[in-house]
């Protein structure tokens, strides 16, 4: 990958991560639009690991939120499992809501299935109108929440199963989740920022598993060109995320998903439909 490449699918992701679009289908378009080789060990990893980057700017703008502990006195005859719970009840709820994707992620990635997805732009076009068709009606059929709901051990359960969906690139992380989220009646506002903070623990197994993918590969990936990209494909994620994340959450808040589902739809019909006229979306040789 030059740096040009490594900087133009780092502003994609960037821009897409936390929007309900799909960051990895977009990767994957941007990087066949550039001729980056698909089916590469490295071109897969990198695909996870500047997710990470952008994911880290949760971090970064939410703080004081996410590094918070419970110092509230646990109901009274509480054992010390549940004193320990109490306090630590935010990393609690996300370690529940993070099972499910780390059982279905795993199993994926161990059997084939997840790297073949990843090599497939039929399959993420496929997944952007289907998912761009649901989200058209998805206002309709879960904008029932409330503010006086939370997230709890039930929903944060839930939610993960919905994020599973996200295993197919397409589908779009932030959108399973979200929608998950206002399935268990949460607003479009608390459904997203849990959807951002769940995204910690989930990028950060798969850019682990991703890395240790690689050393098993050998050294042979590891140049200075390689970690170069890698580096500057993060920070440039993270910046850019960092700064398209304050705006989605108020569009959505105020909007829906209407317009996502609208954007989806042509994106996907049009890479369908010029897949079908026999064309490949390669612009770059």
């Amino acid at each position: 990958m030059t740096l040009i490449q490594t900087i133009i699918i780092a502003i994609v992701e960037g821009l897409t991560e936390f929007l309900p679009v799909s960051s990895t289908g977009h990767m994957i378009i941007a990087q066949n639009l550039l001729g980056v080789q698909q089916g590469d060990p490295f071109v897969h990893a990198f695909t996870f690991i500047i997710q990470f980057g952008a994911i880290l700017s949760v971090v970064c703008l939410y703080w004081n939120r996410f590094f918070r502990l419970d110092y509230t006195p646990a109901p009274e005859g509480s054992t010390g499992w549940q004193k320990l719970k109490h306090k630590w009840y935010f990393y609690w709820l996300l370690l529940v809501a993070f099972i499910p994707a780390a059982i279905v992620g795993l199993i994926a990635k161990k059997s084939g299935l997840l790297d073949w997805l990843l090599d497939s732009v039929e399959v993420v076009a496929v997944m952007l109108v289907v998912g761009g068709v649901f989200m058209l009606f998805c206002d309709r059929l879960f904008n029932k929440g409330s503010e006086a709901n939370e997230v709890n051990e039930k929903r944060a359960w839930k939610i993960g199963w919905f994020q599973c969906l996200a295993v197919i690139p397409g589908v779009s992380r932030s959108m399973a989740t979200i929608v998950g989220g206002m399935q268990q009646r949460l607003t479009r506002k608390r459904a997203a920022e849990f959807s951002f903070f769940l995204a910690v623990p989930t990028m950060a197994a798969a850019t682990l598993l991703d890395l240790l993918d690689l050393l098993q590969e050998g050294g042979g990936w590891a140049t200075g060109h390689n970690i170069m990209m890698l580096l500057v494909g993060s920070v440039v994620a993270f910046v850019v995320a960092l700064l398209a994340m304050k705006w989605f959450v108020a569009f959505l808040t105020k909007y829906g998903f209407k317009a996502f589902g609208i954007y989806r739809i042509l994106v996907g019909g049009f890479i369908l439909i010029w897949l079908l006229m026999g064309h490949n979306l390669t612009m770059v040789d």
